[in-house]
């Protein structure tokens, strides 16, 4: 009996075989269909190779495409467990053709496939062609050999397949087994058909027609294949199975939830066992592709799936949380095939005990609460939406528990009043906010984001992505259209662009629609909502269009360096200078990064670079950049830092970095740098390549900034100062090494020229040959001897010692000295200690000064300086100065 694993390889190998390129699932989360909330078939990453917009190296493939219906218009969820053939998760087989064959050699493709490779017998399989198609008709005759009586002729659109209103489309042709007449149902076109007696296997869409919006058609220049066979619903059939939970694959999945739970796998609780092995597989994919449970979104969707497990688990009778310990089971069934799994396990392991855990408080907690309240209700009466509101505003507790727990009461929600208050709570929102009048502070992003709802982040792991325009925004009003020259800003139902936040700038790119493209410049977030900011370049562009979006991956790497280099910075500063280093501010843009710390006092030499040293160290060592999913309180007890005056929600996203051990794997203990941070990082270390620091400073009171390169900023940095180095060593004449000693010896010898030169002006002015008057000598003024001079070539840091020689040569008196600086005046004065009782220096040069063009001027009694603008009128500042004398 063939496994699941054995049938994928064996459907891979024969397409392979047949000159078709293998190609790796692509993610759950579509990047080339905004209408999709998860990818739900095989067809949807080639969507556009089926269009022509893309081209690649191949025109045949063949895929094991990973699916949800979890969701949106494809929405399994609440048949799962209690059908045969439900799921949220499976895997969709396929063969694809992009203008090469067609219908004369898919048809054979299968019939072979399933008869020879599988070895099904021939006479229980029959087909249904749609009505007109004649051309499938002949080559299922001609080939398989099938009688008129089993090729069925349908004439409605389950045998029509159409990619939307417009566009490509064409008949399908669908294979079916016959289960035997002991099972009831009948074949597909009767009345019977619902019964699983006739089970269809595999669905081959002959892509050969464009639609128009009048409903005709045309044939398309290349026709395609496309074609989809279920792996859970052939593995059932091969492995002589009516049910796919009884395929090896999720058995396995069952049992171990039986093993875990400590319940039979067959017996009352069955459903519940099917329940959690299908939303095993569905949450853990989910992860590993990005998704993380939230409130909104794919988020919320995924949430919806796991507490709709966990809640299984805990009518099983467990008391702890269960999910996280089957992922290994999971990740040895399926993760040679999708190598993604064992990538993120200890990422689904982490993510999914979190919220089970969480879930379980909430359950508890909810129920009693849930049950207080009905207590004072009559019987029957429905819960006051308010009431039901209150449960999951204030304590979380979600209105679809409050729903399933009323449900087995007899009893329900008022939804209309749960409804008002939730627009009351928006309402109050809105009115406590307040923003700074620009345009990305408009209220109209709420009014947008209650009626079109929020925007999905998918820019952690992509930078490529395709969204449905939700609105467009000019001037602060929504608009239709926004033609080239315009500038507006887009709201879109997902994004790549990182919104600016925590320090990290708003992403930049392109935006294009079928009719025109637009320049993103910056992209905010209000409500929930992301604003791209852009100017229309060309054509014209109109809501509710598909655009493709594309992120600047320049600038987006260079922004990744500096923000994980941030995190590297923070906590070499801690070990540099102390645990009491806390952020308090940052900006990690694309040519550069800022980083604000408390601390009280500039960094040394010696400590600056032991932390560059540092943070060069954790980037050679090249260790993975890790993001986990977590409370704050358990974010905060694994020691991971929070910004300072940051505002954070239930649920926090904790980056870390680097081990101390020098590993390169994060071990409990071990971890370098953990943060709390939304930003997009590095995947390892090693790509911020190198950091260097060029400039430290005081920012405010008590807090420091640090200004750095990274990457190739940081290259060009240290080479260009290489190349100053150079310059300087060729002046001097000597080696780049032998620089530092060279300078020092050139400012020693400096200093003492300019001791010398300053020791010459003085002897010069004492001998009298720097004065405007040779030979000036103290008269007596007032009593007091009193030396006045005009003195050029000596600058005003010259006066003081002149003045106390002076006044050494005079024993008693007063001094006035006023030296000519490029016609600008500096004054001194000085009193010997003997006169100081009876004359100021300070009154000498306060009179003086305004002569000269100056205000003020002070000092000691015995010495005071002052200056001026005009040395022209220095002869009316000393006679100003004898006046005081004078008294």
């Amino acid at each position: 009996m063939p496994t699941l694993n054995e049938i994928r390889s064996t459907f891979l190998n024969f397409f392979e075989r047949n000159d078709h390129q293998i190609v790796p699932s692509s993610p759950l989360v579509p990047r080339n269909d905004p209408t999709l909330m998860f990818t739900n078939s095989g067809m949807v990453q080639f969507k556009n190779l089926f269009t022509g917009v893309e081209h690649r190296d191949y025109s045949r493939a063949s895929t094991s495409q990973k699916c949800v219906r979890a969701g949106g218009k494809h929405n399994d969820l609440d048949n799962v467990g209690y059908t045969a053939r439900h799921h949220t998760f499976f895997e969709m087989l396929g063969n694809f053709s992009f203008g090469d064959y067609f219908k004369e050699q898919a048809i054979p493709y299968a019939w072979d496939l399933l008869t020879k490779d599988f070895g099904l017998d021939k006479e229980k399989l029959l087909v249904t062609i749609y009505h007109t198609d004649d051309e499938a008709a002949e080559i299922w005759k001609k080939y398989a050999g099938l009688p008129d009586d089993r090729i069925i002729r349908i004439a409605t659109d389950d045998n029509f397949w159409s990619m939307g209103a417009t566009g490509p489309c064409g008949p399908c042709t669908e294979i079916f087994y016959d289960h035997g007449p002991e099972i009831w149902g009948g074949p597909p076109g009767s009345p019977e058909e619902d019964g699983d007696r006739f089970i269809e296997i595999w669905n081959l869409v002959f892509m050969q027609n464009e639609r128009f919006e009048d409903g005709t058609m045309r044939e398309l220049d290349m026709q395609s294949i496309d074609t989809g066979m279920g792996l859970e619903r052939i593995g059932a059939l091969l492995q002589g199975k009516h049910d796919n939970y009884d395929t090896d694959l999720m058995r396995s999945l069952i049992e171990a939830s039986a093993n875990i739970t400590d319940g039979a796998p067959d017996g009352p609780g069955n459903v519940h066992h099917r329940v959690i092995a299908d939303h095993l597989r569905s949450t853990s994919f989910l992860i590993a592709d990005g998704v993380m449970p939230s409130n909104e979104g794919r988020g919320y969707v995924l949430r919806r799936i796991m507490r709709r497990a966990m809640r299984h688990a805990h009518l099983l009778g467990a008391k702890d949380p269960v999910m996280f310990r089957l992922v290994p089971n999971l990740v040895g069934l399926m993760g040679q095939a999708f190598p993604e799994l064992g990538r993120a396990q200890a990422l689904i392991e982490e993510t999914l005990k979190l919220e089970e855990t969480r879930f379980k408080q909430t359950l508890d907690r909810g129920l009693s609460l849930l049950d207080a309240e009905l207590k004072g209700l009559p019987e029957g009466q429905n819960l006051p939406g308010e009431t039901a509101f209150k449960l999951y505003d204030t304590f979380g507790f979600p209105l679809d528990l409050t729903q399933d727990a009323l449900r087995e009461m007899g009893r329900a929600v008022d939804i209309d009043g749960f409804d008002a208050a939730m627009a009351e709570q928006k309402a109050k929102a809105r009115a406590a906010w307040s923003g700074s009048g620009e345009a990305a502070d408009s209220t109209v992003w709420f009014d947008i984001a209650e009626e079109k709802g929020t925007t999905d982040f998918l820019g952690y792991d992509t930078e490529l992505a395709e969204a449905q325009i939700m609105a467009v925004v000019k001037d602060g009003d929504r608009v239709d259209t926004a033609k080239a020259g315009d500038t507006v800003q887009f709201v879109l139902n997902q994004t790549p662009f990182y919104a600016e936040a925590g320090g990290q700038v708003g992403d930049t790119g392109t935006l294009e629609t079928d009719s025109g493209t637009a320049r993103i410049t910056d992209t905010k977030k209000v409500a929930g909502v992301f604003i791209h900011f852009g100017e229309v370049t060309k054509g014209e562009i109109a809501n509710a269009q598909a655009a493709k979006l594309e992120v600047d991956h320049a600038r987006r790497t260079s922004i990744r360096a500096n923000h994980s280099a941030t995190h590297l910075l923070h906590e070499a500063l801690r070990k540099a200078l102390g645990d009491q280093v806390a952020q308090r501010g940052s900006l990690n843009a694309p040519d550069r990064l800022r980083f604000d710390f408390s601390h009280a006092k500039g960094l040394t030499a010696e400590e600056l670079a032991q932390v560059e040293t540092e943070v060069n160290s954790f980037i050679r060592q090249n260790s993975p950049v890790e993001t986990r999913i977590m409370t704050p309180d358990d974010a905060r007890e694994i020691g991971a830092q929070a910004l300072f005056g940051e505002k954070y929600g239930d649920e926090v996203r904790v980056v870390s970095m680097g081990t101390e051990d020098g590993s390169g794997k994060g071990l409990d203990g071990q971890t370098y740098s953990i943060e709390l941070c939304g930003g997009t990082h590095v995947r390892q270390t090693g790509d911020i390549g190198v950091f260097v620091t060029i400039a430290e400073g005081a920012s405010s009171a008590g807090v420091r900034r640090i200004e750095a390169l990274t990457g190739a900023d940081a290259f060009r940095y240290l080479s260009e100062q290489d190349h100053r180095l150079a310059a300087v060593a060729s002046e001097l004449k000597s080696r780049p090494e032998d620089t530092v000693d060279r300078v020092r010896a050139l400012l020693d010898e400096r200093k003492a020229l300019t001791a010398e030169v300053a020791q010459l002006r003085r002897e010069l002015a004492m001998g009298g040959g720097a004065s405007k008057g040779e030979g000036a000598e103290a008269k007596d003024v007032g009593g007091v001897k009193f030396l006045a001079q005009v003195l050029n070539g000596v600058s005003g840091k010259d006066l003081p010692p002149l003045i106390d020689e002076m006044k050494a040569r005079l024993g008693s008196g007063a001094v006035l000295l006023i030296a000519d600086a490029g016609g600008k005046a500096a004054v001194a004065a000085g009193v010997t200690p003997d006169l100081t009782d009876r004359v100021s220096a300070v009154d000498l040069v306060k009179a003086a000064v305004p002569h000269l063009g100056g205000k003020g001027g002070g000092g000691r009694p015995d010495m005071a300086q002052g200056g001026g603008k005009d040395v022209e009128n220095a002869q009316s500042a000393i006679e100003a100065a004898e006046q005081v004398l004078t008294g």
